[in-house]
């Protein structure tokens, strides 16, 4: 038996819970995963339809800032002005109208229409292709500049936005923080990437892209994708409370990010660009 909660990101399951050898019929909390069909329509093809252009495993709730961070992330859109129209059908489906300026081909993104919620480059045929065809932004600057109690306090801040963690623990955050500390924008789901789409796709349509002076905490470990996504955003600084690939690694450090793991228990490590924290 399945009961939905208050929040539609959260469902309560009829468990047997087994102790040494005893069992007992219990209930636990559990994220919910479905699918999100995000559809496009270009401006420049007068009474054309929307087209599927993605179905990715989501946790529900932002769908639209998830379209929105993801289309961003593919390079379909650039800013607030390239979106018409973002309506969500409240039937796990997105429709997005992109304006007349924009030029989109759907043909041309060598992506799987399925995208799970655990891994968002596994749709890409080469790594190669990926490179070429996103934007990679560099930074060239050396800030903000940041201290080592600055990145200290972030995991106490991101944790304390958990909500779905707390009932679940089966969800993924990503979490915006302005240069004081402060926290502005948190978004979770059941993938690491859908989490970090949601927080980006959160800032662009409230036009607040490029993220040159914000910091991202997630709280896993750090792929190629999701540096992919900062550069993108133009994020000079992200940090995990997990462990980065090699692969994020190196892309971090090509585009300039200053790349962050380990960040818990007062401790983390810098694997790129360390200029921007400042060491005694």
């Amino acid at each position: 038996m399945t009961t939905r909660m208050e929040r539609r990101s959260v469902v309560t399951v009829e468990t047997k819970t087994i102790s040494g050898l005893n069992s007992v019929t219990s209930t636990d909390k559990v994220s919910v995963e479905e699918p999100l069909e995000i559809r496009v329509r270009s401006g420049k093809e007068a009474g054309s339809s929307y087209k599927q252009f993605s179905t990715t495993m989501r946790t529900p709730g932002n769908d639209e800032e998830l379209a929105v961070g993801f289309l961003f992330a593919e390079g379909i859109i650039a800013d607030l002005s390239d979106i018409d129209e973002c309506v969500s059908d409240k039937c796990n489906v997105v429709n997005v109208a992109l304006k007349d300026h924009v030029k989109f081909d759907s043909t041309s993104f060598d992506r799987h229409s399925f995208v799970s919620s655990s891994c968002g480059v596994c749709g890409k045929r080469t790594i190669e292709a990926l490179r070429m065809q996103q934007q990679i932004h560099c930074h060239a600057a050396d800030t903000p500049l940041l201290s080592p109690d600055f990145i200290h306090s972030l995991p106490d801040k991101l944790r304390s936005c958990q909500l779905d963690f707390d009932s679940t623990g089966g969800t993924h955050a990503s979490c915006l923080f302005d240069i004081n500390g402060n926290i502005l924008n948190t978004k979770e789901d059941v993938g690491r990437h859908n989490a970090m789409d949601k927080v980006i796709g959160s800032e662009l349509l409230q036009n607040r892209l490029p993220l040159t002076d914000r910091v991202l905490l997630l709280s896993g470990r750090v792929s190629f994708e999701l540096v992919q996504k900062a550069a993108r955003a133009k994020m000079p600084v992200l940090a995990a409370v997990g462990a980065p690939s090699s692969l994020a690694i190196q892309l971090a450090e090509d585009c300039g990010i200053t790349l962050i793991g380990f960040v818990r228990s007062n401790r983390f490590n810098v694997y790129t660009n360390p200029q921007r924290i400042l060491l005694p």
